[in-house]
C-alpha cells in the first residue's frame, strides 16, 4: 500500500509485541502539511495546462518572426525602388552646388577686376593736388585699418592639423564634437587669432581668408566657416608684424596654451614658425549700415 496524506500505514501496528491490543494507524497532520505542499491533482492540473501553452507560445512566435521578416523584405525593396531616385537627386544637387561655386567665383573675379579699375581710375583723379593726395592717404590708412588691401611682409605661420581618422587610432580617443572626429573647433582659432592681435600683428589670415571687420570664424556642421568660406585642415594662420615679439608674446598666449593642450590630449599637430615675405590676400569690404559707438572718444 503507497503512503498517502503523510503518514506510515504500518506506523500505529504493534507486530513487535506479542499479546498487545494493535492501534488503528492515524494519519499525522503535521507530517502531511511538512512533506505534501501541494495536492497531486492541483499539480496534475498544473502539469496540464503547461503543456497545453506551449503549442500557443510557438505558434506567436512565428507570426512575431513572419512579421519582423516582412517588415525587413518590405524596407529592402523600398530601397530597391528608391535607390535610382535618390543617387539621381544627389547628382543633382551636386551639379547645382558645382554651378554656384563656379558663378560665385566668376562674380568675384569681376567684383576684383572692377575695384582695382575704380582704384586706379580714383588715384590718377587725386594725385594732381595736394588736397587729393591727402585724401588718398586717408583712404590708405582706412584701407589699412579694413583689411581692404592685400599686405606682404614678415611674421609668424601657424599650422594647425587636425588629426581626422588616422591610421593610428590609440592617439585619438575621439573627437569633441558628439558623433565626430573633428577635434578642432571655430573656438579655438578664434583663440588663436586673438592671441596674434594681443601679441602685435597688423595683418591676419586664416586659410587663405583674410581677418578684418565683420568677418567671423564659426561651425558650421563638421567644417569651419572663414568669412562664410569653408576652410579644411590643415588650417594655416598667416600673421604679418614684427616676428621676434609676436612670437615672445604669443609663446604665453592662451592661444598657443590651447593648442598645446590639444595638441597633448588628441594628437592636434601644431606648428609655429617665422618667416619673410608673407602674402595676406585683401578682404572683402561690406558697406555698413548702422554703427554704434562703445566707450570714449
Amino acid at each position: 500500500m503507497s503512503t498517502l496524506g503523510g503518514y506510515d500505514p504500518a506506523s500505529g501496528h504493534n507486530a513487535h509485541e506479542a499479546g498487545r491490543p494493535t492501534r488503528i494507524p492515524v494519519p499525522s497532520l503535521l507530517a502531511s502539511l511538512l512533506t505534501d505542499h501541494l495536492d497531486p491533482g492541483y499539480a496534475a492540473a498544473a502539469e496540464s495546462g503547461r503543456t497545453r501553452a506551449k503549442p500557443a507560445e510557438w505558434t506567436w512566435q512565428i507570426l512575431a518572426a513572419v512579421v519582423v521578416a516582412a517588415v525587413f523584405a518590405l524596407a529592402w525593396a523600398q530601397a530597391q525602388a528608391t535607390a535610382p531616385g535618390v543617387r539621381e537627386s544627389q547628382q543633382v544637387l551636386v551639379g547645382s552646388v558645382r554651378a554656384a561655386e563656379t558663378n560665385t567665383e566668376d562674380i568675384a573675379d569681376r567684383r576684383d577686376r572692377l575695384a582695382t579699375e575704380v582704384d586706379a581710375e580714383r588715384r590718377s583723379r587725386l594725385e594732381g593736388d595736394t588736397t587729393g593726395r591727402q585724401l588718398l592717404a586717408d583712404l590708405d590708412l582706412a584701407d589699412s585699418a579694413a583689411a581692404a588691401t592685400a599686405v606682404i611682409g614678415p611674421g609668424l605661420t601657424i599650422t594647425v592639423t587636425d588629426p581626422g581618422l588616422s591610421r593610428d587610432l590609440t592617439d585619438v580617443s575621439g573627437g569633441r564634437v558628439a558623433g565626430s572626429k573633428q577635434v578642432i573647433l571655430d573656438r579655438d582659432l578664434q583663440l588663436v587669432v586673438n592671441s596674434l592681435w594681443v601679441s602685435g600683428a597688423e595683418a591676419i589670415s586664416v586659410g587663405g581668408v583674410r581677418v578684418g571687420p565683420n568677418v567671423t570664424i564659426r561651425q558650421a556642421g563638421g567644417g569651419i566657416l572663414v568669412d562664410n568660406q569653408p576652410i579644411t585642415s590643415p588650417y594655416v594662420i598667416l600673421a604679418v608684424g614684427p616676428p621676434r615679439a609676436m612670437q615672445d608674446t604669443f609663446d604665453r598666449s592662451t592661444g598657443l596654451q590651447r593648442l598645446r593642450l590639444l595638441e597633448k590630449s588628441y594628437g592636434v599637430g601644431v606648428a609655429v614658425s617665422a618667416g619673410d615675405g608673407l602674402a595676406l590676400p585683401a578682404g572683402s569690404v561690406r558697406e555698413i549700415n548702422f554703427a554704434k559707438q562703445i566707450g570714449p572718444n
